[in-house]
Parts: structure tokens; C-alpha cells; sequence
């Protein structure tokens, strides 16, 4: 297993495959690299250097009490992208992930990267209020929060079926699909994937955003469950500078395995473009 260990001494885990232009991938919640195998997959066969890590608290990562909050995770992708002196590199984010590559770039710049994806990404903010009235109440997160403590198991099962859209008429339901995000989540711990929920839902990355100074594709599905496209992706279209939307109609939050040729060949277009 390949590791970086972080100032506070964390071990981040982290895949490395292949040569070429490096594309780095950040992970939704409550999720961890292996998210991202349909998509490394494709890209290293197609010439790229693919990169993904599980982030503190979650995979197969370190699970400490501390630095469970989006500075700390946006420094560690920092540490992991130093540590391999990687340059040129294309950042992606999924949900959770969209707001550690927004905070990434708002903290750090963007002297390192040459490209932004952000796919069913969380920013700006997800959380209803006054300034942002599209957003999800907090109950909503409470919510969340009292299922991972009760029973997170039992959560993440019942949570994948809207994740995938499998609770749709004509939803083609995939059980090993459902077991994978089961799985993934399980394989984090609790204390860290507790916080994290502040993190995804009441973090504004407002700011952030308006960082962004080099080419940005935004993907989303307009039926995503999850994280409403209406105050994520529409919004930060509009703050990123030039950024470009592409809206999947119908598809979900979990769009990168149940879309995944069309990501995949959308990715590869902006990469190559």
C-alpha cells in the first residue's frame, strides 16, 4: 500500500497508475478511492497518470480524531500532490470531493493545476439559508448525522438506493453496485466520517470558487437526490470564471457509476481539449 504521511502525522492512502499528464481524483462521502476505479481505469489506458487517495477518516487511510474538517483535507490533497511533485494536474472531485478540490484551489492556487472537474459537487453551499434559500434545511443533515450514529451500516445500505437513482420507475437495480458503497463506507470510521457531514452540508465555498482561474467542466445530473443541482452545480457555473455545465437529464447523484461511459468520454474530451 502506498501512503503519505501529513504534518500532523496522518498516513493518507493513495493509487497511482500509470504515466502521462496526472489526473487527481478527490471522493465523495461516505465513499474512498475505489469510487473512482471505472473512471482510472479508462483514463490510464488512455495515457493519462491517474490518482486517487481515501481521505483521512475514511478507506483504508489513518482514522484520527483530528483535522476531520475541509482545511485539513484540502492540505492533505496539498501534502499527497507535493509529495509526488505532480504538475500540470487535473483535479476531479465528486460531491464531497467538489468542495476539497474547490477549498484545495482556493487555499493553495492553482500553480499546479491546469484543469478543474467538479461532478456532482457539493459547492457552494448545500445548506438553506437566508443568503442561499435553494439550499437543504439542516434537519436534513441531522438527519444524516443520527443515522450514522445509530446504525451507519443500516444508513449506508438504505442510503445508496436514492445515491443511484435505484428508486426510480425503470431503475435498472445493480445489488453489487448497492454492496460496493456498503463496503466502501464501512471500510472508514465513524468519527471521521461524522464530521465530515458538517463539512459537505454547512461550508460555504463560495469564495473558493471564484478562485477557480483555469478551465472548469461541471457535470450534474438534474435528478440528483443527493445534492439538488438547483443550489450546486447551477450556482457554481456561475461563479467559476468560463466554467462550462453539462447537465446529464435524469441521472443521479451516483452518476460516474451508473453514467459511467458518459463521464468517462466527457472527461476525456475536456482532458484532451
Amino acid at each position: 500500500m502506498k501512503t503519505i504521511t501529513t504534518q500532523d502525522g496522518t498516513r493518507i492512502f493513495y493509487k497511482d497508475w500509470g504515466a502521462g499528464q496526472p489526473v487527481v481524483f478527490s471522493h465523495g462521502w461516505p465513499l474512498h478511492a475505489d469510487a473512482w476505479d471505472t473512471q482510472m481505469l479508462f483514463l490510464a489506458r488512455q495515457g493519462f497518470r491517474v490518482i486517487a487517495h481515501d481521505r483521512r477518516g475514511h478507506g483504508r487511510s489513518d482514522q484520527p480524531a483530528q483535522g476531520n474538517d475541509m482545511d485539513t483535507y484540502a492540505d492533505d490533497l496539498a501534502a499527497l500532490i507535493e509529495a509526488l511533485d505532480l504538475r500540470d494536474a487535473v483535479l476531479v472531485g465528486h460531491s464531497t470531493g467538489g468542495g476539497e478540490v474547490a477549498h484545495y484551489i482556493g487555499r493553495h492556487g492553482t500553480k499546479r493545476v491546469a484543469k478543474a472537474v467538479l461532478i456532482g459537487a457539493v459547492p457552494p453551499l448545500m445548506l438553506k439559508t437566508d443568503a442561499n434559500p435553494g439550499g437543504l434545511p439542516l434537519d436534513v443533515f441531522d438527519g444524516i448525522r443520527k443515522g450514522v450514529a445509530e446504525n451507519r451500516s443500516q444508513f449506508y445500505q438504505d442510503l445508496a438506493v436514492p445515491f443511484f437513482g435505484f428508486n426510480r420507475p425503470g431503475a435498472r437495480v445493480s445489488q453489487g453496485t448497492i454492496d460496493a458503497f456498503w463496503a466502501q463506507g464501512m471500510a472508514g470510521g465513524i468519527v471521521g466520517q461524522y464530521a465530515c457531514i458538517r463539512e459537505f452540508s454547512e461550508v460555504d465555498y463560495t469564495e473558493d470558487l471564484k478562485k477557480i482561474d483555469v478551465p472548469t467542466l461541471i457535470l450534474h445530473g438534474d435528478d440528483d437526490q443527493i445534492v439538488p443541482i438547483d443550489a450546486s452545480a447551477r450556482r457554481a457555473a456561475e461563479l467559476v470564471k468560463g466554467a462550462t455545465l453539462k447537465v446529464y437529464p435524469g441521472a443521479s447523484h451516483g452518476m460516474c457509476v451508473v453514467n459511467a461511459d458518459q463521464v468517462n468520454a466527457d472527461l476525456l474530451a475536456f482532458l484532451k481539449g
